[in-house]
């Protein structure tokens, strides 16, 4: 399994040079399966890589009272990486100051805002995320339907207010093969009341509803959106 992986995250990282000799790579690390799956396959190809690289893990405690990330620092003291764990009131703002009905999009701003602080504190230059080949898919039809418009995030992003590179290695792993992955990874409980009731959980039902008669839609949508000879969102970026 952890080979497949590695062979597909190898060929996005080629794909779009997301990785450099020098480079000084964070982690976003939340407890969930994608972030810790992302961490254990950089460590490994971090070992093979023709570029020499530095690598560290940093979560971003939002304030939640019942928050444990104690097996996460342990994961990390196994792989011999550096863990930085920097604790906020992000939970407080949204939820009782702010009240927010819809928290998903401020709570990513701030959590990215938290990440990107740590990491110039850090003298890191880039900010590896855990996002996979589904949530390209979820993204670019929650665009579609909720804005109008046909967009996705990027596999490497460059932040001019931070002076960071947002790189996303996993962008050619499904959400199932990393399930996989995550029997084996230290998962820690998402405490956040909104886990599991946000616009995009209801995008993820909606195509598992689809995908009954139409088994490959996701691949299909992914496909239209990363393939170099059609319409797709990130030709600009993709070696040629």
């Amino acid at each position: 399994m952890i080979q497949k992986l590695l062979s597909l995250m190898r060929r996005a990282i080629n794909d779009f040079d997301m990785i450099h000799s020098g480079d000084k790579i964070a982690v976003g690390v939340s407890g969930g399966k994608d972030s810790l799956a992302l961490l254990q396959l950089l460590c490994a190809y971090q070992k093979f890589s023709e570029h020499a690289f530095e690598l560290c893990a940093v979560t971003v405690d939002m304030g939640f009272a019942d928050s444990d990330f104690s097996p996460v620092e342990r994961f990390c003291e196994e792989l011999g990486v550096n863990y930085r764990r920097e604790k906020t009131d992000i939970a407080e703002i949204i939820f009782d100051v702010r009240k927010e009905k819809n928290p998903c999009s401020l709570c990513a701003k701030m959590r990215r805002g938290a990440l990107n602080s740590v990491i110039n504190e850090m003298g890191y230059n880039k900010l590896a995320l855990g996002h996979h080949k589904n949530d390209v898919v979820d993204t670019f039809m929650l665009s579609l339907m909720f804005e109008g418009r046909l967009s996705t995030f990027q596999p490497v992003s460059y932040m001019s207010r931070s002076d960071v590179t947002l790189i996303r290695p996993l962008v050619y792993v499904s959400e199932r093969e990393i399930a996989g992955l995550a029997k084996t990874l230290p998962v820690c409980k998402n405490p956040c009341p909104a886990d599991k009731r946000s616009q995009r959980e209801e995008m993820k039902k909606l195509l598992k509803d689809v995908a009954v008669k139409y088994p490959d839609v996701s691949d299909r949508i992914a496909n239209a959106v990363m393939h170099p000879d059609r319409y797709n969102l990130w030709g600009m970026n993709k070696k040629q």
